[in-house]
């Protein structure tokens, strides 16, 4: 494999990168839009203090709550309906009261009351919500802790250890970055096919290997220099900068291989375009879940791009070390290996 052979085909496959009008300008102003998102949106956590509420008797002094201004209670008919709703993020949490609340009162009893939370609350919200059931129940029975509270997170468990919208985006748009330039990578090799410039290199003493080794390099440089770029600039490397660094440079590596698929199971660049966007949607799905914890179920696990939010949300967010997320590398570290491995294979073919 030659060195100078290498360099030349990087040489020629970037100006024909810089030649390609639309994915240049995607490229620079994706990611300059990506930036400004990033610090348009908001940096601070703001909770509206929106209960809800599972009341089969409501206690007289529980009615107060609808009277207090900035405090918005709207009561369900049912436990299920009002642990979807917090699950959901309509509420900042959701308070059910036993059926028989007045009675067990009434023979000084302390009843159990259910509190749920939203995988968002702040440990603030817990103690907020604690002390106004004290409150209500001090008012009702005219004793202090006249009950008993169970608190159950619905979600992953982050309580007290909320991020700003704007941080649980950052991950979702570094791996955003990086999936883009599938379609970038896979459009470019279209194009050589169809020119019928890939057939003639290979007439020429090159070997496939080093088309490849070119290739491969020039996708995983743009995917990693602009993923790099971006989380410098909004402080993705403040944790952990190795380990975000790894799971960049495995996550672009990927990316070329799904790139190398992609071209090689199309005809043209339209139908790259068309097939990229459907799998840029697919592989974005798993980001969503960092920015709103529990919306997306388990099977999000089997999309490979899982392990690349997952790794990068945990580590820039929450401080994850080697330990907690080396499951996560391995997948997709295998995952890269052998995508990459079954493009260069389906991508020879069609260059043959």
């Amino acid at each position: 494999m030659k060195t100078s052979v290498i360099k030349a085909l990087l040489k020629k496959d970037f100006a024909l990168f810089v030649s390609n009008r639309f994915y240049m300008l995607i490229t620079i102003v994706g990611l300059v839009f990506y930036i400004g998102i990033y610090f348009i949106l908001p940096a601070q956590m703001e909770e509206e203090f929106r209960l809800g509420m599972y009341a089969p008797v409501v206690p007289p002094a529980f009615n107060q709550l609808t009277e207090n201004e900035g405090v918005d209670i709207e009561f369900f008919a049912d436990e299920e309906s009002l642990k979807q709703a917090v699950l959901d993020g309509d509420y900042v949490a959701g308070i059910a009261l036993p059926p028989d609340i007045m009675q067990i009162w009434a023979e000084g009893g302390k009843p159990g009351i259910t509190v749920y939370y939203p995988s968002t609350a702040t440990a603030e919200i817990s103690e907020v919500i604690v002390a106004l059931v004290k409150e209500l129940s001090y008012a009702q029975t005219g004793q202090a802790f006249k009950f008993e509270t169970t608190e159950e997170i619905l979600g992953p468990d982050m309580l007290g250890s909320q991020i700003a919208l704007r941080d649980r985006m950052r991950p979702l748009l570094a791996v955003f970055i990086l999936l883009v330039e599938i379609m970038t990578l896979a459009s470019l090799i279209a194009v050589e096919i169809e020119q019928g410039t890939a057939r003639a290199l290979l007439i020429t003493p090159l070997r496939i290997s080093e088309l490849f080794m070119a290739k491969g390099l020039l996708g995983v440089g743009l995917a990693l220099g602009q993923s790099i770029l971006f989380m410098a600039l909004v402080g993705g490397f403040s944790q952990q900068p190795l380990i975000i660094l790894a799971t960049l440079i495995i996550g672009s590596i990927m990316a070329v291989g799904i790139g190398f698929l992609l071209a090689s199971l199309t005809r043209d660049v339209t139908s790259v375009t068309g097939w990229g966007m459907l799998v840029l949607v697919l592989l974005t799905v798993p980001g969503f879940g960092t920015v709103i914890p529990g919306l997306i179920s388990d099977w999000a696990k089997i999309i490979p791009s899982f392990y690349l939010t997952d790794t990068v949300s945990r580590v820039a967010n929450y401080g994850a070390g080697w330990g907690d997320v080396g499951v996560n590398i391995i997948v997709l570290a295998v995952f890269s290996a052998l995508v990459i491995w079954a493009g260069m294979i389906s991508l020879r073919r069609r260059y043959q």
